[in-house]
């Protein structure tokens, strides 16, 4: 095993320069006793396992390659024995439906040698449980994990071959992914930065997507120097096999039109910047510039005028049509329209007003 992994080895090229990982995520149901797994290499999946057809079966063609013909296998025990223990030991003493998961791996920089690792739990969403290589100990952020932590710390054996496994198998099991995967994995696809708002009072995003690989850094600039208050958005996968990112800026019209604002995107492709501007900015996939708020106040205004001339002159020719059959039935006529409008003389009590104004406004 450990010298096929070295022959593989060989083949590595400064074409994988950067940073480089292996994650796998395990996932249980307490209510319906689901259980999965997933593998992936530079957030790419290469492996699955589900509990329905319970089989670890391989995502990408590449990784068919692998040598060991019983590695799948070995890999569909080893899951089926971690479904037994999550149903045995963690369902069994809880009640009502419940999340378990297990989240495991290891990270590699190629260029300067720099390896890192870790093995957590989660419980309902929340951290339960990591191992902290730095201390070679358990360590649980919540109280209702103390007792787990302390029984953890002191089986030994077990501390020793979570951290022995990290280190050095985790790593070596990564490079030959890396190797296997060479023609899918260090292709490079340059990312496409777009600047986008839904209208002039939302915020603006930089959307950066279809790039690979994985690994980009994207910042919002004024005036050249970063801000930090922007919200960043999570990594998220497309369905050809490359990533997308987005990164919120808050900011008013009138102040990114007196600074330059950049989105500053860095790809190990390319380096690219977008400066904000109204020919730039995009709504709905169309260039659209902010709206003047004083071209809306100048139209509304002129909208109430008019209305406002349109009302008077309705008035006095209503009025020279009434005037000849107005009569001592004019209080009348006022009061029934007052009842059709909804409105009420001034006797009625507060509470019917209030009723009979609401019901006049829901027809």
């Amino acid at each position: 095993m450990r010298s096929s992994v070295i022959l593989l080895l060989v083949g590595i090229s400064l074409a994988f320069a950067g940073k480089h990982s292996l994650k796998y995520f395990y996932t249980s149901v307490s209510g319906d006793k689901t259980f999965t797994a997933t593998g992936l290499v530079d957030d790419v999946q290469f492996m699955y396992f589900g509990i329905n057809t319970k089989k670890a079966s391989p995502k990408t063609e590449w990784v068919r390659e692998i040598e060991e013909s019983d590695y799948w296998k070995r890999q569909t025990h080893l899951l089926v024995e971690q479904h037994h223990w999550i149903l045995n030991t963690i369902w069994t003493e809880s009640a009502g439906e419940h999340t378990y998961q297990i989240t495991y791996g290891c990270e590699w920089n190629d260029e300067t040698g720099k390896t890192n690792a870790f093995r957590q739990y989660g419980y309902d969403g929340e951290d339960f449980l990591f191992l902290d290589l730095k201390r070679d100990e358990w360590i649980s952020p919540v109280k209702q994990g103390f007792r787990t932590q302390e029984r953890c710390n002191n089986e030994t054996i077990r501390l020793v071959h979570w951290k022995n496994y990290l280190k050095m198998d985790c790593i070596e099991t990564l490079k030959k992914l890396l190797t296997l995967g060479k023609s899918s994995l260090e292709k490079t696809v340059s990312p496409q930065v777009s600047l986008l708002q839904k209208n002039a009072c939302s915020p603006v995003l930089c959307h950066v997507t279809h790039f690979y690989p994985s690994d980009i850094t994207v910042t919002w600039m004024r005036n050249g120097q970063e801000l930090k208050n922007v919200k960043v958005g999570k990594l998220l996968p497309n369905e050809d096999g490359t990533f997308q990112k987005t990164v919120t800026l808050q900011t008013e019209a009138d102040e990114w039109r007196k600074n330059e604002f950049s989105c500053v995107v860095k790809h190990q492709s390319k380096t690219f910047r977008k400066t904000l501007t109204e020919k730039e900015i995009r709504t709905k996939n169309k260039t659209a510039a902010p709206f003047d708020v004083t071209v809306v106040v100048v139209l509304v205004a002129v909208i109430l005028s008019l209305s406002l001339i349109i009302g008077v002159i309705g008035y006095f020719v209503y009025q020279r049509k009434l005037k000849p059959a107005l009569s001592g039935s004019a209080s009348k006529c006022w009061l029934s329209f007052c009842r059709i409008s909804g409105y009420v003389t001034a006797n009625t009590s507060p509470s019917d007003s209030e009723n009979t104004s609401q019901s006049s406004t829901e027809s």
